[in-house]
This record gives C-alpha cells, sequence and structure tokens, in this order.
C-alpha cells in the first residue's frame, strides 16, 4: 500500500511540473514592454547605444536603392509625458562606424581624398561625429484618425561640419520595465522618419546620379538614468 501511494504521488508531481513548466516559461518569456504611453515617467535617459540605429536610403541611378546605417549612438532625452512639447533631445552619432551589406560600398563612404586639398567623395577616414540637437516638439492632435503616441521632432543636425534645421516624424513604440537580471531599468522607444539633402551638408559626391535627398529611418531606445 505504502509503495503505491509512492508511486501514485510520485506521478501526480510529474504532472503538476509537467503543467507548470510551460506556463513557468511563459511567464518568463513574456515582453516587458507594450505600446502603452501611462508606463512612460518622467526623467532624464540616455540612449541605449546597442537598439539606437540611423538608416539611410539613397536612390542609385534611378536603377535600385541602397541603404547603410550608423549605430552605437549615444545622447540624452529629456521626457516628461505631461509635458511633451518640453522634451529635449541632444543625440550624438559616430559617422565613421557606417555600415552597410557591402565592404566595397562602406570603404568608399570612408575613402580618404584623392588628392590633397581636396574633399573626399563622401565622408572620408575620420569624420567628425554627427549631432542632432531638438528645438521643438509638436505632439500629434487626436483627430478622427487619432495621433496619439505621436510627434513632429524639429533640431539642428550637425554633419561635415555644417549645421542645418532638420525635421522628423516621431512615433511611440513602448515603454516598460526591464527584468531585474538585464538590469531593471526603465525604458522607451521610438521610431522616427525624415529626409535631408547631403548637398546641404557639402557631401557632393554623385549629384545627381546618387540621390541629393537622403531618407531616414532611425529607431531610438533610451533607458532612465
Amino acid at each position: 500500500m505504502q509503495n503505491f501511494l509512492k508511486r501514485h504521488l510520485a506521478a501526480g508531481l510529474a504532472a503538476a511540473v509537467a503543467v507548470a513548466t510551460p506556463l513557468i516559461a511563459q511567464q518568463a518569456m513574456e515582453k516587458p514592454g507594450a505600446r502603452d504611453a501611462s508606463r512612460v515617467t518622467a526623467g532624464t535617459y540616455a540612449a541605449d547605444p546597442y537598439h539606437t540605429m540611423v538608416g539611410w536610403r539613397v536612390d542609385h541611378m534611378g536603377i535600385t536603392p541602397y541603404f547603410g546605417q550608423f549605430g552605437d549612438v549615444t545622447g540624452t532625452l529629456q521626457l516628461d509625458p505631461k509635458n511633451l512639447a518640453a522634451t529635449k533631445v541632444d543625440i550624438t552619432i559616430p559617422v565613421g562606424k557606417v555600415t552597410t551589406a557591402s565592404a566595397g560600398l562602406t570603404a568608399h563612404l570612408l575613402k580618404p581624398a584623392q588628392k590633397p586639398g581636396e574633399a573626399p567623395d563622401f565622408f572620408g577616414p575620420s569624420p567628425a561625429d554627427a549631432r542632432f540637437v531638438s528645438t521643438a516638439v509638436v505632439p500629434g492632435k487626436r483627430g478622427k484618425r487619432g495621433k496619439r503616441g505621436k510627434a513632429r521632432l524639429t533640431g539642428n543636425l550637425t554633419l561635415n561640419g555644417i549645421t542645418r534645421p532638420v525635421t522628423l516624424d516621431v512615433s511611440f513604440h513602448g515603454a516598460g520595465k526591464m527584468p531585474p537580471m538585464m538590469g531593471g531599468s526603465e525604458q522607451v522607444g521610438f521610431t522616427a522618419t525624415g529626409t535631408i539633402k547631403r548637398s546641404e551638408f557639402n557631401v557632393l559626391m554623385g549629384i545627381p546620379l546618387v540621390s541629393d535627398e537622403v531618407q531616414l529611418d532611425i529607431v531610438a531606445g533610451f533607458a532612465k538614468t
């Protein structure tokens, strides 16, 4: 009788573990963030260099586009969800770390000038970091189609030693608190799009065969400090 009870008890425990394990795993795999603006708290946030990227795209010869990106972005975001118009962004972009899917294309972007005193075709071998500093934020107004979580961000972009105003359309992507094993910080993320003309920053190679207009596609993650 005792052995019978032990066998049934062991079988019951095994069944309970089999049922509980997927539930525990599911809970552990839940995303810490969501597209829920109520999760955002006021404060200063630091850019996450691993999850903040500035993508760019140009047209090549009217036949195909090509694209690349800048990573290892640093900077700060000052954010108050109750006063979005007071938001401030200061971002530094390491141009010298530009990447593309082609080693040859990446090398050309960083190629030195062919002759002393001439400008390089694109960025050159030791380009200064670019910097974007916001000057105004206009939150989207709610309408029939809704604009919650959207804003228009204007700022000054310094690239290739030249500063010009740039406007970005920004969308809130998500917010949440990371689990303790990942630091436990409050994080918030956005996407943004915009266009610039590279001629305004004296990057002139190949215009108009390679388009003057550059489309920007940005993802930006920030952790509260």
